[in-house]
């Protein structure tokens, strides 16, 4: 069991209560200072808040979800099975309490975690005019805690919010009406608790749309990342099997990276006007392989080489082959190949398995155990993997429940 940790030259040193018993008394009575520990949380995890009453309590729980996550120690479970092409999961997002998978009808079901029991089902308003049979379609998940909501967002650029303290209720209410022929397809949604935004192709010089999360108010329209594919964007409304258009994800509080095939740019959303950083991606990207979490940013291009970077300046962290191979022989890149990352690992999947790598040093881990198909949306967090194959559908990998 885990007694204490130590900071040395930015590493986290974990000492056993053995090795711990002969440590001076004074770093044993330092040790116990929460203020240690919550230096030591937010310096790996990027934790605001604890879960646990302590922050000691928290690092033992995020040392050990991390320690079971590199050595595939994990309970799987399998929430929802498949059902007709209309009912296609499009998007999926975790939080420490909830699961939430939004679908190409404009529904989105909430589960709760650890238990994976199935909470609500919430629905747009269909009652709306249409440009497409896809426009409800589900384009954007985003779980905040304070306050406890969901906000998610359609293709036709409708925005809704829903409260998560009496989650049975499915209780939803519109937060911005959104206008197809002024600002074209909504093509994918994040954020966080200070602003939302959105990825959008179809009109020129508006690619970028900002909302502060408080008050829920449009606060920029601009950016041309997605001006040469405003045809996609466009056939996206009538047409999902085409090449996806773009990613959006919150990197870190305040940066924002959106990536289309050809290029990567990172947006500082205190001026969003200004492009801070950007990357043209010379192979072309994989954009449902493109991820970000906690400063980092992952991007795996159309030969299966996967890149973390930096989300800030676009340093190359590590980079790593995430084609597989057969007695030596390199094999052609699956189509469809999508990825995920948490804090400290990348989770791409293709050819029916799901595999791990280390973010930080681009080393290869494992495979999951479970063969469960075609994977067509991942997601991560500190403790859990999910996944929607078509063929079997959602499933759940807790990684705390060792």
């Amino acid at each position: 069991m885990v007694s204490f940790t130590c900071i040395q030259n930015d590493t986290i040193v974990v000492l056993t209560h053995e090795e711990s018993s002969q440590v001076c008394s004074t770093w044993r009575a330092v040790s116990r200072s929460e203020l240690l520990w919550e230096d030591a949380i937010r310096g790996v995890w990027y934790r605001r808040r604890p879960v646990l009453p302590t922050w000691h309590e928290e690092f033992v729980r995020l040392h050990r979800t991390a320690r079971n996550f590199r050595t595939r120690r994990s309970a799987h479970s399998h929430l929802l099975p498949p059902a007709s092409p209309a009912f296609s999961c499009r998007r999926l997002a975790l939080s420490d309490r909830y699961l939430v998978a939004g679908f190409l009808d404009g529904s989105i079901r909430l589960f709760e975690l650890p238990s994976g029991l199935h909470l609500t089902t919430y629905r747009t308003h269909p009652q709306r005019d249409r440009l497409g049979p896809f426009s409800r379609s589900i384009s954007g998940l985003v779980l905040l805690s304070d306050p406890s909501r969901l906000v998610f967002a359609c293709q036709d650029g409708d925005l809704h919010v829903a409260p998560l303290d009496d989650p049975v209720t499915g209780s939803t209410r519109r937060a911005h009406v959104g206008n197809l022929m002024e600002d074209g397809t909504l093509v994918d949604f994040a954020g966080d608790s200070r602003r939302w935004v959105g990825l959008f192709a179809g009109i020129p010089g508006r690619s970028w749309h900002v909302w502060d999360a408080e008050t829920e108010q449009l606060v920029y329209v601009g950016g041309s990342l997605t001006d040469p594919d405003s045809v996609l964007g466009w056939r996206m409304l009538t047409d999902l099997d085409g090449p996806t258009v773009g990613r959006v994800r919150t990197a870190e509080p305040g940066a924002m990276v959106a990536c289309t095939s050809s290029r990567l740019q990172v947006v500082d959303l205190d001026d969003p006007g200004e492009v801070s950083n950007q990357l043209e991606i010379r192979r072309r990207a994989l954009v449902d392989s493109v991820d970000a979490c906690d400063g980092q940013v992952m991007v795996v291009d159309l030969r299966g080489l996967a890149r973390v970077l930096r989300a800030r300046t676009l340093a190359e962290v590590c980079r790593f082959s995430t084609v597989a191979r057969v007695e030596g022989h390199q094999q052609q890149r699956v189509p469809g190949m999508v990825g995920c990352m948490n804090w400290g690992y990348a989770v791409v999947c293709s050819a029916g398995g799901l595999r791990v790598w280390d973010a930080a040093t681009g080393e290869y881990l494992y495979s999951f155990r479970e063969r469960v198909g075609d994977v067509t949306v991942v997601a991560a967090s500190d403790r859990y993997v999910a996944a929607w194959v078509n063929d079997t559908g959602l499933h759940l990998w807790d990684y705390g429940a060792m």
